[in-house]
């Protein structure tokens, strides 16, 4: 049988990914619902067109490129040393390399094209006539997007949210290279099962694998019935 305080140590890193996907994806409904919006509006000119296919470029990229460049690249964008991080420790304010909060961020980046792209979909599809009637009837463009756009998107905004807390849980590159592997602060399950599988303890490898598959299947179960409502005329 496994000991009380290995069963704690395995559930630890289980409740770091779970806090980290959850306040990362309040993150992005709370900061990218309204960039998805402004990217799903009709550009009025070209350049605005331009900046937009840019900027969804950009947003993009963590498709394309392996979790430990983004990493190493945020890794010296937040460190003392460079960019960001240079600029806070002018301040003495700390750096976020190997914190928490720098787990947040790495994750907020990595995890924006998951939230960004269903959710830009779904703006997209509201259709013109709605959008003109609201701005007949309603002068404000914050009361618009409030009682309009979010109430017609709220499938895409759930569905965004469920994709983007599934794939933070099981984030690896980024968050190793950001935050290490510090217990009860950065490292979460994934690091875990790999520090566990390097010790040849499969036993807790297993447990924490486990865990994590039941979890991905209950978020799949979750995506797959929002995508069907999705579907309906």
């Amino acid at each position: 049988m496994m000991s009380q305080s290995l069963i704690s140590d395995m559930l630890l890193p289980v409740w770091v990914s779970v806090k980290l996907a959850g306040i990362t994806t309040l993150c992005l409904l709370l900061f990218a619902t309204p960039v998805a919006y402004w990217l799903a509006k009709p550009s009025r000119g070209n350049i605005v067109g331009r900046i937009k296919i840019l900027l969804m470029g950009v947003i993009a990229m963590p498709l394309v490129l392996p979790p430990t460049v983004i990493g190493f690249y945020l890794l010296l964008l937040l460190s003392p040393n460079f960019g960001i991080g240079k600029w806070l420790a002018q301040y003495n304010i700390s750096a976020f390399t190997f914190t928490f909060e720098g787990l947040v961020i790495g994750s907020i980046i990595y995890s924006l094209p998951f939230y960004v792209q269903p959710v830009y979909a779904q703006f997209l599809r509201i259709p013109a006539s709605v959008m003109d009637v609201a701005h007949l009837l309603e002068p404000s463009r914050f009361r618009r997007f409030i009682r309009v756009a979010l109430p017609q998107a709220r499938i895409g905004i759930i569905l965004g949210s469920l994709i983007s807390f599934a794939h933070t849980i099981g984030e690896f590159g980024v968050v190793l290279m950001i935050g290490g592997s510090i217990s009860g602060e950065t490292k979460v399950v994934s690091i875990a099962i790999y520090e566990q599988v390097e010790a040849l303890n499969y036993e807790a490898a297993h447990m924490m694998s486990a865990v994590l598959i039941i979890m991905g299947m209950v978020m799949v179960a979750l995506i797959a019935g929002v995508s069907r409502l999705n579907q309906r005329p």
